[in-house]
């Protein structure tokens, strides 16, 4: 039993009429994956005698439309097939044809381990299988997943939902090991329930993978990366196993669970709290609450502020402890921050310094382009007059900005070190 390509071009409506029986493909819309063959008219001139509709008469025609994939299949098994778009007339004495189309020789060897072999029986059908993408198979975390984030070192959770679609890319084994027996329509939802978990599965591996490296706040600007990775994740198992890959992945969103924001949230505040001049900017604010609070106070404000004022004596060592310990190390930054700011090398040695003189070989720090000292109050200045004493910037002498040496009007180099005049 096989086919026979009966035209290479589409046929009308009028040529298939002189065909015994035409079958095609029952409704397929965009998520079935599998259907059997109907046949479009029956009239007399069928001769299939017994009127079993699972019995294909000889020379019978089987339409294929574009992005479908027929087999014939006798007794459970399938004995031809096509991934080629046309009119089949089937022949009991035929050998199969086997047109591959798209797929190339690699169907001969899927077909070679399941074929049928033996004489033909009396339960013959079509069943044609979806090549067209699978879209919209939708997807969620049925728990969250565990993402432990390096910056806040502590193991978070996220939840995810998306869709992601299939395409069959091996028919033949896809029928073998993914259609239920006996089955004569299936919806990929009728069969997802274990590939949607190997997903879930591949989706978690992804985000613990992922958080070696990024954030857990980053994550939503790293979906491209991630719906890239699941998309290849599963083809070669998937592939291999069923003849089927993930086409592509699309993540909708997502989302923390309560825990982890609590936890999130907690850091964060932290982190904020760990600034000086924030903590004191939340001493002082509370501060402000509180009279606020105590000056709309319906019981009569003179009775608030009375009870403000024994708080504020109960709480006045705590608050002015805090103070004192914000104010004193936001000093300490500021004295940090001149520091920095005063910093030189020393031309010399290379040295870092931060005072009058290098601490590695005794060289006088560098005055600044165009800086002179006052020789009333020895104050470092850069413009006209001192901006200690007010003193001006004395006539003709000049101070050499490598060595900081007072040098007397008209000379063009610097006795100490040297270096010429600027």
């Amino acid at each position: 039993m096989g086919i026979i390509k009966a035209l290479t071009d589409a046929v009308s409506g009028s040529l298939a009429d002189q065909w015994l029986e035409v079958l095609e493909a029952d409704n397929m819309d965009g998520s079935t994956v599998f259907t059997k063959g109907v046949t479009v008219r029956r009239d007399g001139r069928n001769n299939n005698k017994r009127g079993n509709s699972d019995v294909i008469s000889d020379g019978s025609i089987i339409h294929v439309y574009p992005n479908q994939f027929m087999i014939l299949v006798d007794g459970g098994k399938i004995v031809d097939y096509t991934a080629e778009e046309g009119y089949y007339k089937v022949q009991n004495s035929a050998a199969p044809s086997l047109f591959n189309g798209q797929f190339g020789a690699a169907l001969k060897d899927t077909f070679a381990r399941i074929k049928y072999s033996g004489t033909p029986s009396y339960k013959q059908q079509a069943f044609f299988i979806n090549l067209q993408e699978i879209k919209g198979i939708r997807f969620g975390t049925p728990s969250p997943v565990n993402y432990f984030d390096q910056f806040y070192n502590a193991e978070l959770f996220l939840r995810a939902h998306g869709t992601y679609s299939i395409k069959i890319t091996d028919p033949i084994k896809f029928y073998a090991e993914a259609i239920p027996k006996n089955a004569s329509r299936v919806d990929i939802k009728d069969i997802n329930e274990q590939y949607l978990a190997e997903f879930l599965q591949a989706f978690s591996a992804a985000l613990n993978r992922m958080s070696l490296e990024v954030r857990i706040s980053q994550v939503m600007s790293k979906l491209p990366e991630l719906s890239k990775f699941m998309s290849t994740e599963l083809d070669e198992s998937w592939k291999e196993m069923r003849g089927f890959e993930v086409q592509a992945v699309g993540i909708a969103s997502v989302s923390y669970d309560e825990d982890s924001k609590k936890l999130i949230n907690m850091r964060n505040q932290g982190a904020m709290l760990g600034d000086p001049s924030v903590r004191e900017g939340y001493v002082q604010g509370a501060v402000a609450r509180g009279i606020e609070n105590a000056g709309s106070n319906s019981a009569g404000s003179a009775q608030a502020f009375m009870g403000m004022g024994i708080g504020m004596n109960a709480a006045g060592g705590f608050m002015g402890a805090a103070s004192a310990s914000n104010q004193a190390q936001m000093q300490q930054q500021q004295q940090q921050q001149q520091q920095a700011a005063d910093g030189w090398t020393c031309p010399k040695c290379g040295k870092a310094n931060t005072g009058k003189f290098c601490s590695e070989c005794g060289a006088p720090k560098p005055a600044a382009e165009g800086a002179w000292t006052c020789p009333k109050c020895g104050k470092s200045n850069t413009g006209k007059f001192c901006s200690e004493c007010g003193e001006a910037k004395p006539a003709g002498e000049w101070f050499c900005s490598n060595c900081g040496h007072k040098n007397a009007a008209g000379t063009r180099f610097c006795p100490e070190c040297g270096h010429a005049k600027e």
